[in-house]
């Protein structure tokens, strides 16, 4: 028997997991997932924790439900992987691989930051891209009296490019329902040049800010949270004052990727943009936020990639030639707040462009455009994650790169 071992059974792992069990040959090959955790959780829902938009139930669920019974799960912490002896060390025993899938993640790194971790974290600094800090600041919003409210992003590239805005938006929403939206001043700071990622957006949707009053600082490179002032410094010695501080911090690749020596300097592992094949280790293939390919980090990436890497990993067991198809496809949604969201689709070439998604004409969702439709694409996607994309069953009329039906690429923005 050979082995195919899948590292972290997060959403990309669970994704090809579900994939390949089904067409990689069981008399010729044994699959393996390995994660320590026993809580699988929805992440785009943390965004809603906070306003009481979902509960705890909604984001979390057993993992191992979503986990085929046929495949091998090993529930314990990976320690090691050893590239040069196709070896994975965990606490308590080694395994050997024929192919490894690295599904590993990424997460907060709080302590990148000096004084991130100061006395005022999840007391009046909080993050909510985790399920802890989410939560915390849940329950420091149902009781804030308001004032400085400060949305804040320490450095790309982060998980859900989108999500520190949509927080913004849906907090001006959120203080207009408690009627108390004039007591809290929100400012959106970000190290990019504009709101948005991309370009485009920033052109054609910075109209949302000016609507919702909230002031926008670009181009801050922070240096430090001074917790006694209580603001943020950057490295030109601006400084931003809070009341409330809602941060991003760095976002960075699993620690086994450091210790195995497999990643840059964020331990996101060097991987080919269209095959997801590891660039140093042909039998290594890497998946979803692991990465450093120049695609969102977000699960309809993942889902993306899914089916690009399980053709690969086919055609690799099969001695092929690898498809060079994976096009940075993205398809995400952006609360902005009052029951509407905009829709966004683009790859690593295609900028985001008005247009219907996903039919020409028919839609019935719009690009670029604010909608209640979307608002419910959006919420509708949380059921998609359960009971469609960890199973590994494709969405219909969704494909896997970037379709140019019903986009309008000569539309002036405004």
């Amino acid at each position: 028997m050979k082995n195919l071992i899948i590292l972290g059974a997060g959403t990309a792992g669970t994704m090809m997991a579900n994939h390949l069990v089904g067409k990689l040959p069981k008399k010729e090959w044994k699959i393996t997932i390995v994660d320590q955790y026993k809580t699988h959780y929805y992440q785009p829902g943390f965004l809603f924790l906070p306003f009481d938009t979902y509960t705890e139930n909604k984001v979390k669920k057993e993992g191992k439900k979503f986990i085929p019974k046929t495949v091998n799960y090993i529930q314990k912490k990976i320690d090691k992987i050893l590239p040069e002896s196709n070896k994975v060390k965990l606490e308590d025993e080694t395994l050997d691989y024929d192919i490894l899938i690295v599904a590993t993640g990424s997460k907060i790194a709080p302590a990148e930051t000096e004084g991130l971790l100061g006395p005022l974290w999840r007391k009046d600094i909080f993050d909510f891209y985790t399920y802890e800090g989410a939560l915390a600041l849940r329950n420091k919003l149902r009781n804030w009296q308001g004032g400085k409210l400060v949305v804040h992003i320490t450095e790309m590239p982060i998980k859900c490019p989108v999500a520190p805005l949509e927080f913004a938006f849906l907090a001006d929403s959120y203080f207009k329902k408690k009627g108390m939206r004039d007591k809290v001043e929100i400012t959106y700071v970000t190290p990019l040049d504009g709101a948005f990622t991309k370009p485009t957006c920033t052109k054609a949707l910075n109209y949302l800010l000016e609507e919702k009053q909230i002031k926008i600082q670009t181009d801050f490179a922070i240096m430090e949270v001074d917790n006694e002032k209580r603001a943020i410094v950057d490295y030109v010695d601006r400084e931003i004052p809070f009341d409330l501080l809602v941060t991003v911090p760095t976002n960075m690749g699993d620690e086994v990727i450091e210790r195995s020596g497999l990643g840059d300097d964020l331990n996101f592992i060097p991987t080919h943009k269209h095959t997801l094949q590891s660039k140093a280790h042909d039998n290594i293939f890497v998946i979803g936020d692991a990465t450093n390919v120049p695609a969102s980090k977000a699960g309809s990436v993942a889902h993306f990639q899914a089916e690009t890497l399980t053709d690969n990993i086919l055609l690799y067991t099969q001695g092929y030639k690898l498809k060079q198809e994976f096009d940075g496809h993205a398809n995400c949604f952006i609360e902005t707040g009052d029951n509407k969201a905009l829709l966004i689709d683009f790859n690593y070439d295609q900028e985001p462009v008005h247009g219907t998604f996903p039919f020409a004409k028919i839609g019935p969702l719009k690009l670029l455009k604010e909608s209640v439709f979307n608002h419910w694409g959006k919420l509708a996607f949380r059921w998609i994650y359960w009971n469609m994309l960890l199973k590994g069953i494709s969405i219909p009329f969704v494909g896997r790169n970037m379709s140019f039906k019903g986009k309008i690429f000569d539309i002036k923005q405004n």
